[in-house]
């Protein structure tokens, strides 16, 4: 089946072209200028929406966080810049990855592919180690086969970003896991050492499973290493 993209851009030029390179990759592009339309265009059959940060009327991270709100649609955001507060407020507010401007379609289409090949694998492949058992960690039960997570007996909604990092995590069984293999394992992708992407989306996790995310004890870090999950 061919992937339905919605790209999200307010500049002619860009989207012509960048609508143009991804169709040529083998993409079924939406296009639109807007936010507003954006959020008009939304149907069960896209994909992926990727998601321009600076637009006219309601901006990318409005755009962002209403999707979210929605449902799992996965969600990559461009910058023009590489600011670190333009890129957490995109990933805060929901965003499963991003990418800056100018963009190469080449990589663009490499993000996007990862993203999905994670979506559509099973959380209890064998490039999961092949277990489908649940796994506790303090009173949050972790339910692989069904991709579901719940909290004292009450389901908690996570998107699949989240849900793969608390799987790895889990699968770890309290050994550190480096941000690098985190990376690799579950964006797909290799990101050269720009770790704000994770440590956004441990953040949301964080705030999700911990009764105290400021002071976690589920969800630990390892100074100069990565992250493990707590007793």
């Amino acid at each position: 089946m061919t992937t339905r993209v919605l790209l999200v851009e307010d500049d002619e030029r860009i989207r012509q072209a960048l609508g143009l390179a991804l169709a040529d990759e083998g993409y079924e592009i939406v296009e639109t200028a807007t936010g507003e339309e954006a959020l008009e265009l939304v149907d069960p059959d896209l994909d992926v929406v990727l998601l321009d940060l600076m637009l006219p009327g309601i901006d990318g991270i409005e755009v962002c966080s209403t999707l979210r709100s929605r449902g799992d649609l996965p969600i990559i955001i461009a910058t023009a810049r590489s600011d670190t507060a333009d890129v957490i407020a995109g990933l805060e507010a929901g965003a499963d990855d991003y990418v800056t401007k100018p963009l190469i379609a080449g990589e663009l289409s490499a993000r996007i592919r990862a993203l999905l090949r994670r979506r559509r694998r099973p959380s209890g492949d064998a490039d999961d180690g092949g277990s489908t058992s649940d796994v506790t960690l303090g009173d949050v039960v972790i339910h692989r086969s069904r991709e579901v997570v719940e909290r004292a007996g009450q389901q908690v909604h996570l998107t699949h970003t989240e849900f793969r990092l608390l799987a790895e995590l889990a699968a770890a069984r309290g050994d550190v896991v480096t941000r690098e293999h985190l990376l690799q394992r579950v964006w797909g992708y290799d990101y050269f050492g720009d770790t704000r992407l994770l440590d956004v989306h441990v953040r949301r996790l964080r705030r999700k499973i911990e009764p105290d995310p400021d002071e976690p004890t589920l969800v630990l870090t390892v100074r100069g290493s990565g992250y493990r999950t707590g007793p």
